[in-house]
């Protein structure tokens, strides 16, 4: 729903605030009064051309803004036109395309009139509503059709031509050889080999380190010899027993390490031969790496999977007649889906065609015919087509009907079908109609209403007493400047403006009489239908 447009300096509107509710709001007010221009605003919010021409004269850039309530979540979208330059566009305060205002747009609102903007006017949409219309069933068609891309998509993998094939499996088996040379078992065998490696390299500084702690720490080294010395000072000494005692057992203790020391320098081996050979694997191992994963456990699954692939291709043939012939099941499976979803469109098609004239007949399109066209089967090309007079032929909507016309065929197509973007605006759906005709267009707008919010520009008073809130637009001159300002009519102030459009006679008695009249029946509801 948009719940608020702001305009400032779009031709004659200077500065313009709209809060706008759900339901049917009728937007009347004096020609040239600006009416039109609220509806050119919504259109630049959805992408519309920006015309430098449109900018207000004196002001350097128009600007509009416009407040959504899009699927529970605030949208402002912003347009600014300058006088000279490139226009700008921005969604939620963030610089956008005109393109992203208008994919955006699209899902909020349609606009019906002169602007382009309508959904309906695109295939895409205009098949979607046959196939609402007519409740088609397209699960099957496009379960049909989401299996023959899958298989398609497999025998792509499978392999291209011959020579690109036997290309594949040479490098599969110079991979598949390399990748079984190298023996891998362990993902972690990189970083065992590491910590050998560190070991091995530095092998005889380890043994020749153990060899000199363990003369130190012997009887005759420094520290075994001192440790001799100072507990034999201690003995036979009774203040200091405890002390003695627990040099005596250091001295076991370093005598012990000493032994132990001496022992391990004489069992580490430098091994030149071993510490080559892990530093080749080591390389060996960097290198299937780089070609085949980021770790050694993405290595050996590379491995594993191209093992897999190999045997697929060299069983080519049998797997591409396997695939072929359930290739053909598939399309034959496709293509009777498609011919039962070609017959549901082309059935649905008449009715649809049938039900929008009718609706044209009491909108005063009496010689105007629908016609739904659907091409050969799935019936995916799908045109609405409208012979405008007696005779003519169907032509595509956007070429065969006039502002007026266009919006009356929308709007008709809307009462038929309700789905759509939430916001419908309507621009001239009352070109060249009046008295009951008047009133029954005034009706259809008030149905759209019930699922939709409405917004339509009138000059007709049976049209705006339709509406649930009337926003009267009127021009301000004060011969230095001319401003454009709206307002929300209720009460006397709407039966005012309504005996204005009925007479042009607010004053008159009779005009009022009959305003508050046309607004009483329009809330009953009781207008002949």
């Amino acid at each position: 729903m948009l719940t608020e447009l702001a305009v400032e300096n779009l031709g004659v509107i200077e500065r313009l605030n709209l809060v706008l509710g759900p339901g049917m709001t009728a937007l009347t007010g004096e020609t040239g009064a600006g009416k039109t221009l609220v509806v050119t605003a919504v259109d630049l919010l959805l992408g519309g051309r920006a015309d430098p021409q449109l900018v207000r004269f004196g002001a350097d850039e128009a600007t509009v803004e416009g407040r959504f309530d899009h699927q529970g979540e605030e949208v402002v979208l912003r347009r600014v036109v300058p006088a000279d330059g490139r226009a700008r566009a921005y969604v939620d305060g963030r610089l956008a395309s005109a393109a992203t205002l208008s994919e955006l747009g699209r899902e909020m609102v349609d606009l019906h009139g002169q602007h382009a903007h309508q959904s309906l006017l695109r295939r895409v949409h205009q098949r979607a509503a046959l196939d609402r219309f007519g409740d088609v069933d397209l699960a099957p068609l496009m379960e049909a059709r989401a299996a023959l891309a899958d298989l398609n998509r497999r025998r792509a993998e499978l392999g291209g031509d011959e020579r690109s094939r036997a290309r594949e499996i040479e490098l599969c088996r110079f991979q598949l050889s390399e990748l079984d040379q190298a023996g891998l078992e362990d993902p972690e065998e990189g970083e065992a080999l590491k910590a050998e490696e560190a070991a091995l390299a530095d092998a005889a500084a380890s043994r020749d380190a153990a060899r000199q702690a363990a003369s130190i720490l012997g009887t005759d080294g420094a520290v075994g010899a001192g440790l001799a010395r100072i507990t034999a000072s201690l003995e036979s000494r009774p203040p200091l027993e405890s002390h003695h005692e627990r040099l005596v057992g250091l001295a076991a203790e370093a005598a012990d390490l000493s032994t132990e020391l001496r022992r391990a320098s004489e069992s580490i081996d430098e091994n030149p031969a071993r510490l080559a050979e892990i530093r080749q694997r080591r390389e060996l191992i960097v290198d299937l790496r780089r070609k085949y994963g980021e770790t050694l456990a993405e290595v050996m699954e590379f491995h594993s999977g191209l093992s897999a692939r190999l045997a697929e291709l060299e069983d080519f043939d049998r797997l591409a007649k396997d695939l072929d012939g359930e290739h053909q099941r598939r399309t034959a499976t496709a293509a009777e889906a498609g011919t039962a979803v070609g017959a549901a469109r082309r059935q649905a098609s008449q009715g649809l065609g049938q039900e929008v004239t009718s609706h044209l007949r009491e909108l005063a399109m009496a010689r105007a015919e629908v016609q739904v066209a659907v091409g050969g089967d799935p019936g995916d090309e799908v045109d609405i087509l409208l012979a405008a007079n007696s005779g003519a032929p169907g032509l595509p909507l956007t070429s065969a009907a006039s502002g007026g016309e266009l919006a009356r065929v929308m709007l008709a197509l809307r009462l038929v079908i309700s789905a759509g973007p939430p916001v419908l605006v309507f621009d001239e759906v009352d070109a060249g109609i009046g008295g009951q005709v008047a009133q029954t267009v005034g009706r259809a707008l008030s149905r759209l209403a019930a699922d939709h919010q409405v917004l339509v520009v009138t000059h007709l008073p049976q049209v705006a007493a339709c509406a649930d809130r009337q926003v009267s637009i009127a021009k301000h001159d004060d011969g230095a400047s001319t401003t454009v300002l709206a307002e929300p009519l209720e009460g006397e102030d709407r039966i005012v403006e309504l005996s204005r459009m009925l007479s042009g006679s607010p004053d008159s008695d009779s005009a009022r009489r009959h305003a508050s009249e046309l607004l009483d029946v329009s809330k009953s509801g009781g207008y002949a239908q």
